[in-house]
């Protein structure tokens, strides 16, 4: 029986693959805010996680959702149980909208305006999976040395701030920051409210093994 993260993946890179010979597949997904205006056409905030600008886009953003969401998904069936795989879903199709809702805020009505990727649903599920565990090394991009996850963290949110402030370069970095930010959110949310697990203390008492506290 296939996961759920790779049911995911599998219909993301099937739907990816169509719109890169397909534009009318781009047109009646991609995340355009006077369609969602003018249309009501609010599915948008979810389709547009289905397709991506080019292959690459698409294998970045898979590779780092398989990696981290195959271990979040199995810690949600531990600590919810039967709940675990609705609740996995739920944080990515919520992170998903909520990551956006600050681009659509900002471009209601602008013409110009277009995003694609599951970029922010993959941060939701990448600080999830960091917040549960910290201290899990993370690789960065031609550092050939590995990171504690935490630390990293704070690092990519840093510039992804920075570059979302900046703009210029055609990445919606703040679907980034607010897709991580509500992963995080979502995460305690659920633990709260579903299970006994203290998903704060989890990250705090490993950040003191860490720091030898």
């Amino acid at each position: 029986m296939l996961s759920v993260t790779l049911i995911i993946l599998i219909l993301t890179a099937i739907i990816s693959f169509t719109a890169f010979s397909n534009r009318k597949v781009i047109d009646d997904l991609i995340f355009y805010p006077p369609a969602i205006t003018r249309r009501n056409q609010w599915y948008r905030f979810l389709s547009c996680a289905l397709i991506h600008a080019d292959p690459m886009h698409l294998i970045f953003n898979m590779w780092a959702f398989y990696m981290f969401g195959s271990m979040l998904e199995n810690n949600f069936n531990y600590i919810f149980e039967e709940k675990g795989p609705i609740l996995y879903v739920a944080l990515y199709l919520i992170s998903q909208i909520i990551c956006l809702i600050p681009s659509y805020v900002q471009n209601k009505d602008n013409y110009y305006y277009k995003s694609l990727g599951a970029s922010g649903a993959v941060s939701a599920v990448v600080f999830a999976t960091i917040f549960l565990f910290p201290l899990t090394g993370v690789g960065i991009i031609l550092i050939p040395i590995r990171i504690p996850g935490f630390i990293f963290g704070f690092i990519y949110l840093g510039i992804t701030m920075y570059m979302a402030r900046r703009g210029g370069d055609n990445i919606n970095h703040s679907a980034h920051f607010f897709g991580a930010a509500s992963g995080i959110v979502l995460l305690l949310i659920f633990c709260y409210a579903f299970s006994s697990f203290d998903p704060v203390q989890n990250f705090i008492s490993q950040i003191r093994m860490y720091t030898g506290l």
